[in-house]
């Protein structure tokens, strides 16, 4: 890829799901960019505004396991509670786990423009320290 911001995501393609990548200088900011992109394939939230916020906590795991639990969850609280994810900030815990916090709005706000991710597979899942940071790569389940 040509030279690229130090923080980021895209969408690439891939033949029947959706594939994103996401890159930032530590391991923390990728999962907040996978996040992101994530929310980006099938939603627009440009004209959204929080509403709300949540807290929750993923248990200690390796790192990809780690990532697929903060994905996993953004993809269940949009089933059972309508929400989605407008901001992300993402911090390690002690015990190695994760802290996510997400400033929040209703799926009701923001505009469908994609297919709704179901499920977050486990092929070809990358995630890892790289030149200049932490990149991951994901394939979503549509």
């Amino acid at each position: 890829m040509a030279h690229r911001p130090a923080r980021g995501h895209r969408c690439v393609p891939h033949t029947a799901d959706v594939r994103i990548e996401a890159w930032a200088p530590d391991r923390e900011g990728c999962v907040a960019e996978a996040v992101a992109a994530l929310v980006d394939t099938f939603v627009d939230t440009a004209s959204a505004t929080a509403t709300g916020s949540s807290e929750f906590r993923v248990p200690p795991a390796h790192d990809g396991d780690l990532l697929v639990g903060v994905l996993d969850e953004v993809i269940f609280r949009m089933e059972t509670e309508g929400e989605l994810p407008l901001g992300t900030e993402v911090h390690p815990a002690a015990d190695g786990g994760l802290t996510v916090r997400w400033r929040t709005t209703g799926t009701d706000a923001v505009e469908l423009v994609g297919a709704v991710p179901k499920a977050v597979s486990l092929h070809e899942l990358r995630f890892g320290p790289a030149p200049g940071g932490w990149e991951c790569a994901v394939t979503l389940d549509v």
